[in-house]
């Protein structure tokens, strides 16, 4: 018999070697002279377009009770919730340009911690800080943020491809670039928990799930449009040459836009979150072999160094909330217990 998570684990290593790929054929395309803003926008624009049949088979379904009705108010967090996310993609964007998709790869492992510390703000998350759970999250947050240190300001010699030869002047400006890049990837990183964040308080009220990413999509197009008007100016960039910038549109676009979201999307129902979100440092391993053979970047000694740190914290933060949600689980079987009205095992109707 199969184990019921052999599907959901070939799933999420796609789901991360697609992102890792996303990113290695980016930093390729901007190599190559494609403008980021142009490439983000016509990316937007493919995957507003695949999603394009979902809200129409939704809304002319004959069954009316799956039907939603569109408020303003949900359209509001759509419009919210697409410029979170397309303000994350560009600042993504900005920060693999500046320095590597292994680094962009690495701060991405700070979703969990900027989570955590979200979700105590806005009230989302229990705090006993005399519990070992607590102190575990707390600890795991401010480990991962200072590996995020670590990779951004420790560059360190290079340990694949060691054979480059550079002047002072381009070794510091590069530094500094490395440095700008990874504080535009941490700010993703931060931007992306916001995301789960306000998603996790709109669930509530919003439609089926392929019709609030279709919006979202159409948002962030809008959004992304507006943004690109104003940064690029040349004319030239907005025209559509044969080279790396067409796969990386269409990469984007379909594989790292519309199905990798879709297939993440099944492995969270299927599996869990928890199961899903220990495979993200899954990625840096992708993405320091693909950008090494693809690209010839450079491994530099700070980013392993930081990213086992950023990983160990990772780790702890997600031990403490698994301890967490067993505590909570344990606690629901014994009240389940203590009430005659409430079986202990219940019936499985799915």
């Amino acid at each position: 018999m199969v184990n019921k998570n052999v599907f959901p684990f070939v799933g999420m290593v796609m789901v991360v070697m697609s992102q890792s790929g996303g990113m290695v054929i980016n930093k390729a395309a901007m190599s190559d002279g494609m403008n980021k803003y142009v490439m983000l926008l016509y990316s937007y624009v493919i995957s507003t377009f695949l999603l394009l049949p979902f809200p129409i088979l939704h809304y002319f379904s004959r069954s009316d009770e799956r039907t939603t009705t569109l408020t303003f108010s949900s359209l509001w967090s759509f419009f919210l919730l697409g410029l979170i996310g397309c303000s994350g993609q560009i600042l993504s964007y900005v920060g693999i340009e500046l320095s590597s998709p292994t680094l962009a790869s690495a701060m991405l492992n700070l979703i969990p911690a900027f989570t955590f510390l979200l979700a105590l703000i806005f009230r989302m998350e229990e705090a006993c800080w005399r519990d070992l759970r607590t102190q575990a999250k707390v600890l795991g947050t401010a480990v991962s943020i200072g590996g995020a240190f670590v990779v951004i300001f420790f560059k360190g010699p290079a340990i694949l491809n060691n054979t480059q030869s550079t002047t002072l002047s381009l070794q510091f400006s590069q530094q500094v670039n490395w440095i700008l890049g990874g504080f535009f990837c941490a700010c993703d990183s931060f931007l992306g928990a916001l995301w789960y964040i306000y998603q996790t308080s709109i669930a509530t009220k919003c439609p089926e799930l392929m019709v609030m990413v279709f919006f979202q999509s159409l948002f962030s197009t809008l959004e992304c449009a507006l943004f690109a008007l104003f940064a690029v100016r040349d004319a030239e960039a907005w025209l559509l040459k044969l080279h790396t910038g067409w796969l990386a549109m269409l990469y984007q676009g379909i594989g790292a836009n519309v199905i990798r979201f879709i297939l993440l999307t099944w492995c969270v129902r299927r599996a869990g979150p928890l199961f899903c979100s220990m495979f993200k440092p899954v990625g840096i391993i992708f993405t320091v072999f693909m950008g090494a053979i693809f690209l010839g970047d450079h491994f530099y000694l700070g980013s392993l160094v930081g990213a086992v740190i950023i990983v160990a914290g990772f780790y702890v933060v997600m031990w403490g909330k698994a301890a967490q949600e067993d505590k909570i689980d344990i606690h629901y079987l014994e009240s389940a217990s203590c009430n005659n009205n409430v079986p202990l095992l219940q019936k499985n109707t799915a």
